[in-house]
């Protein structure tokens, strides 16, 4: 391995953590160090779901051809559903209010799969377990060769274990113990104002979402295939995965009247496939018969963050932490890669780097975490069309439009061009 020009701590083995260290692999001058606190790589969840323009970046890392393989079918740029909104919440047959489509469509994965992908392709010794990350310090160092003063990273992890880096990279989720102590600092040391604090604690949505798998052979019964399997459809959420072999599950059950309440009891269980029944009791048919088929439901608390007002500080910066799912991790997971192992970025030039992907996709990550709450309002009929279908409709596909506003490559520029313009007006200070 070439000597390093600076390395990278990656906290958090998920999706925006692998993705960042499989991209920074490509780079040989880079060292980079992922810390999980498992004791393997795990997803849990089961369906990750993405459009064309995060496809284009797997493409370009070159993982077109397993990503592929493991999707729900081989993805193709011609039209294809992205999703099927249904008003099914009524007793008699329910009906299509909007059909959204694009090309390419809703491109589909099982989490597990996915992850797998991305391990396969990670470096060895790259993969540090059991490393749960409870602090972190930064403090002056002075090199022995040039005698430059410089920052240096200190990890300290729950197993007493240590590490060091020159740039930390949250993708520890939405409990983040990083982007906890990075709004502090801002506050305590930095002199920031007392209201970044409250971007620390995710808020509770008011909503549940009842989540289960179904293999496809029980949505076949009597010659009749369920809709779903062809088709991803919204108001339950349920499409097919892993090559088309099993529907996945989400069964939203929101009380807007509860948002930023406390919710008493882990994010996270089981439950009886009762209580899920229950819950939908009075729906369509087709939802009944669709759940009943679920043997082991999961209830989760659905939380989220307020829009974030910083992704940088110093060295250290959060990926995919503003809550928008898989597809945003892996944006952000390129673009900073791509700037990272630029020719121009250097460890001197480091702070630069990260202000313009900052820059550049802070405000990508809070427009969709704002989309995302607007969306599914609407989704329920909560929101402030109502149930007026002929405008609620056309206002659901004006939510996607960040997806064709730019391309992942438009994105890359714009970021590299503004790093060289920081460190270019930094190098005339």
């Amino acid at each position: 391995m070439a000597t390093a020009k600076f390395r990278v701590a990656i906290c958090g083995g998920g999706i925006g953590g692998l993705t960042l260290a499989v991209a920074l692999s490509r780079y040989p001058d880079i060292r980079v160090d992922v810390y999980e606190a498992a004791a393997q790589f795990k997803e849990i969840g089961a369906g990750v779901m993405m459009w064309q323009r995060t496809w284009e970046i797997l493409k370009l890392l070159g993982l077109g051809k397993e990503f592929g393989d493991i999707a729900h079918a081989s993805p193709d740029s011609s039209p294809g559903v992205g999703f099927d909104y249904r008003k099914s919440d009524q007793p008699e047959e329910g009906f299509r209010f909007y059909l959204f489509q694009v090309p390419y469509g809703c491109i589909r994965f099982h989490r597990a799969q996915f992850l797998d992908v991305l391990v396969d392709h990670l470096p060895a010794g790259v993969a540090h377990f059991g490393r749960r990350l409870t602090f972190y310090n930064t403090a002056q160092t002075t090199s022995q060769t040039s005698g430059r003063r410089d920052s240096e990273i200190t990890l300290y992890f729950a197993d007493g274990a240590t590490a060091t880096c020159d740039l930390l990279v949250g993708c520890d989720g939405i409990k983040s113990v990083i982007r906890k102590k990075m709004l502090e600092d801002l506050v305590n040391k930095h002199g920031g104002s007392p209201t970044l604090l409250e971007h620390i604690e995710p808020i509770w949505s008011g909503t549940i979402a009842y989540r289960g798998l179904i293999p496809v052979s029980r949505l076949k019964t009597g010659g009749k295939e369920h809709r779903t399997i062809q088709t991803p459809m919204m108001h339950v959420v349920s499409y097919g995965i892993s090559r088309g072999s099993i529907v996945n599950v989400v069964a939203m059950a929101s009380q807007p009247h509860l948002y930023g309440t406390t919710y008493d009891g882990p994010w996270v269980r089981d439950c009886d496939r009762d209580e899920l029944l229950q819950c939908f009791t009075g729906w369509e048919p087709e939802v009944e018969e669709m759940l009943q088929c679920i043997e082991k439901p999961t209830k989760w608390a659905l939380y989220e963050l307020k829009p974030l007002p910083v992704y940088v500080q110093g060295r250290i910066a959060l990926l995919g932490d503003a809550g928008a799912g898989a597809g945003q991790a892996i944006e952000d997971a390129f673009i900073l890669a791509e700037i990272l192992g630029h020719p121009s970025t250097t460890l001197s030039t480091l702070s630069q780097t990260l202000s313009a992907y900052e820059a550049v996709r802070l405000p990508m990550a809070n427009h969709i975490l704002k989309g995302s709450r607007e969306s599914g309002t609407m989704y329920e009929f909560n929101g402030p069309y109502g149930d007026d279908f002929a405008r609620l409709g056309p206002q659901i596909g004006k939510q996607w439009d960040w997806v064709w506003m730019t391309t992942p490559q438009e994105e890359r520029e714009k970021a590299l061009q503004l790093a060289q313009a920081k460190t270019d007006l930094g190098a005339r200070l």
